[in-house]
């Protein structure tokens, strides 16, 4: 195997700027392969941005997005779709679907156009629906279905998809405790590489293997979770006091919020 071939997804000094304002300034990210990558940050520092750049949604002003060291232009749409599969923070439709029409969309990079589903699409479409455990839950209306359910449809369609990277956007908002810690051990354990936008740092520490910390569109620090979340980081990119403390045999960071805005520095534990 060719050094290029394990490079994966990588964004490489991206910028991009909306409405007049600097959205990202010269990101760089490089997810190892198999890594689950939390991407850390207030809102506005510009995660979203970012992974939909990573996506190939939106193009970067400056800077470069590759996959095995050729960019995504060079790489090409349908090929970076069979790749690249994302979870966006809300999926709507108005259509009636059920959830096995749902996960069947994932499919749709891989086959022909207007040609049927084949043998491959349907083992694809199954081997998802059981490791998200919706294999019951088939002929479901998306629309009687929870939060928490329809973000483990969606991550089922992703996985029809078959990708090597998988993109996720805040993949834990809306959920209650449970279905945040079933989701986020969920795509822990897949064979894929991940990189998930996260608001909640004790979540990251848990179930991430490096974190990715974005200021203003900068990036300002990145690492294992026990490099990286700290109480300086949290005073200096959160503007809050918090009491950092290692936890478990592997020692990552447990973080406890102190009242009060950060004004002299972050409380020492």
């Amino acid at each position: 195997m060719t050094a290029a071939a394990t490079e994966g997804l990588r964004a490489e000094r991206v910028t991009r700027e909306a409405g007049g304002r600097i959205v990202l300034d010269g990101v760089d990210i490089a997810p190892p392969p198999g890594a689950t990558v939390g991407l850390l940050g207030p809102n506005g520092s510009g995660k979203s941005t970012l992974l939909r750049i990573m996506a190939g949604v939106l193009g970067p002003g400056a800077g470069a997005v590759t996959l095995d060291g050729r960019t995504l232009a060079e790489t090409g749409r349908r090929t970076v779709a069979r790749r690249v599969a994302v979870v966006d923070q809300h999926a709507t439709t108005q259509v009636e679907l059920s959830v096995l029409d749902v996960v069947r969309l994932g499919r749709i990079p891989h086959r022909r156009a207007w040609s049927a589903p084949g043998r491959e699409d349907e083992d694809a479409v199954r081997e998802a629906l059981e490791r998200t455990g919706l294999a019951d839950r088939t002929d479901q209306s998306w629309h009687t279905l929870s939060g928490g359910e329809r973000q483990r449809v969606q991550i089922a369609r992703a996985l029809a998809q078959q990708p090597r990277e998988l993109l996720l956007d805040e993949p834990t908002n809306h959920l209650d405790i449970q279905h945040q810690l079933e989701l986020l051990a969920l795509v822990s354990a897949l064979p894929v590489t991940a990189v998930v936008a996260l608001h909640d740092l004790n979540l990251a520490a848990m179930f991430c293997d490096r974190v990715t910390v974005l200021k203003e569109g900068r990036v300002v620090a990145c690492g294992t979770p026990a490099e990286v979340i700290t109480g300086e980081l949290i005073a200096d990119v959160y503007r809050v006091r918090a009491v950092v403390t290692p936890e478990g045999p592997d020692g990552r960071p447990s973080v406890r919020f102190l009242p009060g805005a950060a004004a002299g520095g972050p409380a020492s534990g």
